[in-house]
């Protein structure tokens, strides 16, 4: 909570929502064998596969937004499992490429289905998935993840005084 608002700050309401969403997401993947950040490795592999792309650990790390080091300890687990097969790419000996098993296209595409559905739930208030409110809401999540956030300086005196 803020020193300004009598509620919960926007920072707050996001991670609980972030941490919502994640605990739903592997709570009903759980009985396909992934778990929300693995779901996220997948289904982004699914979408680059679908367009044509067979992309390096380091690219859906990029894609994703998560830590190259986080992508290639999943991708291991992944390949572990049959769903993922990684291979050096013959361009770059040092890069490591992504694609699904048919195993794995197949766990990816029952995955997908789930989570739409927990969307669909999710965005109910917001009269559905692809509704207006629900289009702004993303618009407007978007324009959060496009913020550079750097952590506060020590002692910044330009912001001494100023409400967090």
């Amino acid at each position: 909570m803020s020193k300004g608002s009598p509620g919960p700050t926007p920072g707050f309401l996001v991670w609980r929502l972030a941490n919502k969403w994640r605990v739903a997401v592997d709570r009903a993947l759980g009985p396909l064998g992934l778990t929300h950040a693995q779901y996220s490795l997948v289904a982004s592999l699914y979408g680059m596969q679908r367009a044509g792309e067979r992309p390096s650990q380091r690219r859906l790390a990029d894609h994703t937004g998560l830590e190259a080091l986080y992508v290639s300890k999943l991708a291991r687990a992944l390949e572990s499992a049959g769903i993922i097969e990684r291979t050096r790419d013959p361009r770059d000996p040092r890069a490591v490429q992504l694609r699904l098993t048919d195993q794995g296209e197949a766990v990816t595409r029952r995955a997908i289905t789930v989570v739409q559905e927990l969307l669909q739930q999710l965005t109910e208030p917001f009269d559905g998935l692809d509704s207006p409110r629900t289009r702004a809401f993303t618009g407007e999540l978007t324009t959060l993840l496009g913020v550079t956030l750097a952590p506060p300086v020590p002692n910044d005196e330009s912001k001494r005084g100023a409400t967090p």
